[in-house]
């Protein structure tokens, strides 16, 4: 294929597989691309609408607005040979930036099991499918970086993105410490440009900072009373879960495949607190760290915030502020879990919220884009 460099090496050893009880990521609205809409106008007019982003694409119909896509039935798709670009993607992410980087939505239960097909594979296919359009895109989105880069410059706050991610994984074993994500955040708005070298916790920081700092990363997605815009966590028994949160209260409720919620249980958010990690959770949180690390979307999310701000902060405080909230977003979400599901704090506790969390991760705001 003609587009050189692409980035395959967070899908290296995966397999991936579409277990047929999920319907997930049929929750997910997708778009309708200009070269699909004939099969679309000819036999399914009405499953069709302008979606309410600014770009106002073609978009499938959901149910009721807001439940799963139209086409979803027993948890089968009914046009899945016809089935759009978008649906044909999941759960591969393709992160443009000055360069093209597959992602893996880990928020897919069909990526934790070992088996089916080979993905690094099933996205190279894919990538030459979309041959064109990812051209297009890399295009654009590398002269957005071009800029940003040059900005930073000029502004005095460009460190070595290299050297920013060496340093992280040389220390990401004291990331799952909340005493060194403390001493970071602290230091990431008190030194002009901060660096990793001889940082240590010294056992002293504010747990109630840390509580209200993880309660409002993760209440900012949840806090919606539209089902479409609020976070999906597919369980164990493939129930679809959302919660959505006011100042007071949050509220679990299972969706069904209509598209009706059932209220399960609510909660205060500040009933929910941070819990400490259990045996096994540290190495699989390390592990998460380690892919967000490499993912050029999470990059791209800190560059948008940069410019967000101004270009007040230099890019290794707001590289390291930024995956010291991912933690605490994360591990909140574990510590609600837990809290309405027994989901607990260990391994399997924090793989369960790596799954809550991942795809809200992917959907970031970024200064490249998904194609």
């Amino acid at each position: 294929m003609s587009i050189p460099d692409i980035d395959y090496s967070e899908l290296q050893g995966r397999k991936v597989e579409c277990p047929e009880q999920c319907g997930m990521c049929c929750l997910c609205q997708p778009e309708v691309l200009p070269q699909e809409m004939p099969f679309f106008r000819q036999n399914h007019p009405d499953h069709v609408v302008r979606s309410k982003s600014q770009d106002r694409h073609f978009c499938l119909t959901m149910k009721k607005g807001h439940g799963s896509c139209g086409f979803l039935n027993g948890r089968r798709c009914d046009i899945y040979p016809n089935r759009p670009t978008y649906c044909r993607q999941f759960p591969y992410h393709f992160y443009i930036s000055d360069k093209i980087h597959v992602e893996l939505d880990l928020s897919c239960r069909g990526v934790w099991t070992g088996r089916g097909n080979d993905a690094v594979e099933e996205a190279r296919e894919l990538a030459e499918a979309s041959e064109k359009r990812l051209q297009d895109a890399l295009k654009q989105a590398t002269a957005v970086y071009r800029d940003f880069y040059s900005i930073c410059r000029d502004a005095g706050v460009m460190s070595d993105v290299s050297m920013i991610r060496m340093a992280l994984s040389m220390n990401i074993d004291k990331f799952t410490d909340l005493a060194y994500v403390a001493k970071i955040m602290e230091r990431s708005l008190e030194e002009p440009k901060m660096n990793l070298d001889n940082l240590m916790p010294d056992g002293k920081f504010d747990m109630s900072e840390m509580e209200d700092a993880a309660r409002d990363a993760a209440l900012g997605s949840m806090s919606s009373d539209d089902p479409m815009c609020v976070p999906v966590y597919c369980d164990r028994d493939w129930n679809w879960n959302m919660f959505m949160a006011t100042k007071d209260r949050i509220v679990w409720s299972v969706m069904d495949d209509n598209g009706d919620l059932h209220e399960k249980g609510t909660a205060a958010p500040e009933d929910i607190r941070l819990k400490p990690l259990e045996e096994g959770g540290a190495e699989v949180l390390k592990e998460y760290i380690g892919i967000l690390n490499g993912r050029e979307s999470f990059l791209g999310s800190v560059f948008y915030m940069m410019d967000q701000l101004d270009y007040e902060d230099d890019l290794a405080n707001a590289y390291y502020g930024s995956m010291c909230v991912a933690i605490l977003d994360l591990l909140w979400r574990a510590s609600m879990l837990d809290h309405f599901m027994g989901t607990g704090m260990g391994a399997e506790g924090i793989r369960e919220a790596i799954i809550f969390f991942d795809m809200d991760r992917l959907d970031a705001p970024t200064i490249g884009a998904f194609v």
